[in-house]
């Protein structure tokens, strides 16, 4: 068990946490939300020790053991891949190293003799001879092959110490387990793997994340930072969002009467028990959803930007045609021979194991990028809008909010462009700051309204969801299901992905393979598994 009492934390005159009290108990995974800024990672800094409170304290279960994902990817550059995994269990890991320094005296006595036994029997009740199996197990399931186990970390690229530092946090049944966006850098099938294992895990689990569908599969409860204090809420993050917009929606309806307000409820908590029989938690969460209190279920403070696309044209039938476009990078195919056609009602998700070869393929459909081979024609009725992975070059100019915007539009008052910013959650002098020191989320918000402006009937979005909080992504989301123009999206998001798209293209090396079906459907399907395997394997 860890907890906090009457944790307050202050920078300057900003209140982040204010009388806190919460307790995170054994075998629930807790999500730690909250829009950005709202001190996430800080208030797993503070459980940690990292960060100490103004006031109030940590509580923790005396003999219990912490592991934390490490956020600093050079801290242990001089070490191998399999020993950084080991120094995740520091005890066992010290053990070790002290049992080895005695073996390797010179003058080895009856003595060390003994003192090696002893620690070795310590060692063994530790699990320690199944240490560096377990640990390259971990490695393996994570993307880091044996031939990587006994290099320095410091020959490894940014992604793959990504996975080992995951793969320390894991390492040895940890009693307490703390995660700050883990899935960053993963695969789908990497975060497959990693929803999984925490789905199994027996102890306790608080993870920040802004993927949905890993916060809905390995989720027991959600803690809500939101006004300086943290909301403890039954359920995965869906449950939260929608419990949460139900009781918006009826806190504005004062004329509901209270009784029909609660059937309301119980009816929503009803039906979300019935759906989660899908999930790999489903028996722990219906039994937790049984015992839920009407009354715990509150409007949330968050406010969501206001996404949509209008169109300035209704879109014929044809879309866009695709004819044999390649790339390669030093020399090895990222894709060859694509070919496809988009018609009208086609909302595509598009991914690779390797997700510079979908940005490539989307800047050449977009004419950013020279085509190494084949053609690219749009229909004739098809005004195309690009949400590209990349957007510094956007922002070289000193320009305020407004003047950015007014860039790409043909209103010229200036009050259409504040009440446009004003939807994106930028209001009052805000909107004078600054192109130049804007935040990652920022700039995407600003990005988000210019392709708004344009009015297209086909969007193209590479990562729409990096550096956005859950409640842009939330709307970014809901705007694309009711959007009627076509959509090609590239996502980590699986989310995103699965409740947008109804087809699916994958590029590999070797072609792509193309099939109307949603996300979900199309990696559970076990016959495209097999070509997939195929299409990646196979040498060109």
């Amino acid at each position: 068990m860890i907890g906090v009492s009457n944790v307050s934390l202050r920078f300057g005159k900003r209140i982040l946490f204010d009388e806190v009290n919460i307790k995170f108990t054994p075998g629930n995974c807790y999500g730690v939300i909250g829009a950005n800024g709202a001190g996430k990672s800080t208030f797993l800094k503070i459980l940690s020790g990292e960060v100490e409170p103004n006031t109030g304290g940590i509580n923790m279960t005396p003999g219990e053991r912490m592991s934390v994902l490490k956020q600093n990817h050079y801290e242990f550059d001089e070490s191998e891949v399999l020993e950084t995994v080991l120094m995740g269990n520091q005890t066992l890991y010290k053990l070790k190293k002290d049992i080895d320094e005695i073996y390797a005296k010179p003058d080895f006595s009856e003595e060390d003799g003994v003192k090696a036994a002893e620690m070795s029997a310590e060692f063994e009740d530790l699990g320690g001879w199944n240490a560096e199996a377990e640990a390259a197990t971990l490695l393996s399931n994570l993307g880091i092959s044996e031939d990587y186990h006994f290099r320095l970390m410091s020959s490894l690229t940014g992604n793959q110490k990504v996975r080992v530092l995951l793969a320390q946090a894991l390492f040895g049944n940890p009693d307490i387990l703390l995660l700050d966006e883990p899935t960053n850098d993963l695969d789908i099938e990497t975060i497959t793997w990693l929803e999984d294992f925490l789905a199994d895990f027996k102890n306790t689990v608080i993870v920040v994340s802004h993927d949905r569908h890993f916060l809905d599969t390995v989720c027991t409860h959600v803690a809500d930072i939101d006004y300086g204090k943290i909301n403890l809420h039954t359920g995965n993050y869906s449950f939260w969002y929608q419990a949460s917009q139900l009781a918006l929606r009826q806190r504005t309806d004062r004329n509901k009467k209270l009784e029909e307000r609660k059937k309301e409820l119980q009816d929503f908590i009803a039906r979300f028990s019935a759906n989660a029989a899908k999930s790999k938690q489903a028996t722990a969460r219906k039994k937790m959803l049984a015992k839920l209190n009407i009354e715990d279920i509150r409007p949330s403070n968050r406010k969501y930007p206001h996404i949509f696309f209008e169109q300035s044209r209704e879109a014929g039938n044809q879309v866009l045609e695709v004819k044999d476009l390649s790339a390669t990078l030093e020399g090895q195919h990222l894709f060859k021979n694509v070919s496809f056609e988009i018609m009208k009602g086609d909302k595509i998700a598009v991914f690779s194991r390797n997700s510079l070869a979908v940005s490539r393929l989307f800047d050449q459909i977009m004419g950013e990028e020279a085509l190494e081979s084949g053609e690219v024609r749009f229909g004739v009725t098809i005004t195309p809008a690009y949400l590209p992975l990349e957007n510094s070059e956007f922002f070289q100019k000193e320009l305020n909010l407004v003047e950015w915007l007014w860039q790409y539009s043909d209103n010229t008052e200036e009050d259409f462009i504040r009440g446009f910013l004003g939807k994106m959650l930028f209001s009052g002098e805000e909107v004078m700051k600054s192109t130049k020191v804007l935040s990652g989320g920022e700039k995407m918000r600003c990005m988000i309204s210019r392709m708004m402006l344009q009015q297209p009937n086909f969007v193209i979005l590479d990562e729409p969801t990096n550096h956005l909080d859950l409640e842009s992504i939330q709307a970014f989301n809901n705007s694309l299901v009711d959007y009627s123009g076509m959509v090609m999206l590239h996502s980590s998001d699986q989310e995103f992905m699965n409740s947008v798209a109804n087809r699916v293209i994958e590029v590999t090396p070797n072609g792509i393979i193309d099939r109307y079906l949603h996300f979900e459907e199309y990696l559970q399907n076990e016959d495209i598994k097999e070509m997939r395997e195929r299409m990646y394997s196979v040498t060109a």
